[in-house]
């Protein structure tokens, strides 16, 4: 296979790849947290920090990208105290590529983990705290492990999201070969070439396998945690 794909394709690979585990990884516990709360608590505000959770959603994934660069640009409010407080930057790099994957995969992982965790039986979770086990113990010894296939259903989903993430992306950080040009990227710049049909056909059935392997992945150890958890 390595010699039916350029060099700049395997670099949009790799990148992309990169992109989403760094994205579902440093979205992971917030996600978890965010379900958790949605799923278990009742508070003032709570419909409107679930329409924001779930805004990119609806958006446009290029308004996503903009408002990203409005933030975390070098002149953004955001942009500017991370740059200059630890010499960081977002925009127009591949950490703002996961940025930009994070924030439009992230409704995707809390409505499967909210699910799970409003599914998980509080029975059990109220026996535990008779029996003397803190909320901490509880949280991680009953309600995790019994959300821990919606989670991982979640996670994959969120996963396959980020890979084929283009609009906020492009907006966000722009399409640099090598730095930001992820597996989408460079299929839509093979689109706009004349004359490189085949590499972009090459590249679409490459998104395509890819995302199917994570979906598939998603199925497959959703079905094993459950008959686990149920003997």
């Amino acid at each position: 296979m390595s010699d039916l794909l350029t060099p700049a394709e395997w670099t949009a690979i790799g990148l992309s790849l990169r992109v989403a585990v760094w994205a579902v990884a440093a979205s992971l516990p917030l996600g978890i947290a965010a379900g958790w709360l949605l799923a278990r608590r009742n508070f003032p505000g709570k419909l409107l920090v679930d329409g924001l959770i779930h805004l990119p959603m609806v958006l446009p994934p290029v308004a996503v990208g903009y408002i990203l660069l409005l933030l975390l640009g070098r002149n953004g409010p955001l942009g500017a105290f991370l740059h200059d407080a630890f010499g960081i930057t977002v925009a127009f790099t591949w950490k703002g590529a996961a940025v930009a994957s994070a924030v439009v995969a992230f409704p995707l992982m809390v409505r499967a983990i909210r699910q799970a965790v409003a599914a998980a039986d509080q029975g059990l979770e109220a026996a535990a705290r008779t029996l003397g086990a803190g909320p901490a113990r509880v949280f991680f010894t009953i309600t995790l492990p019994l959300a821990a296939p919606g989670i991982l259903t979640g996670t994959l989903l969120a996963f396959a999201r980020s890979l084929s993430e283009f609009g906020a992306t492009i907006t966000f950080v722009s399409n640099i070969p090598g730095e930001t040009r992820t597996l989408p990227l460079a299929l839509y710049t093979q689109i706009q070439t004349p004359g490189a049909e085949w590499p972009a056909a090459r590249l679409a059935v490459v998104s395509v396998v890819i995302a199917l392997a994570a979906l598939a992945g998603s199925e497959l150890l959703s079905r094993h945690l459950t008959r686990k958890l149920h003997g």
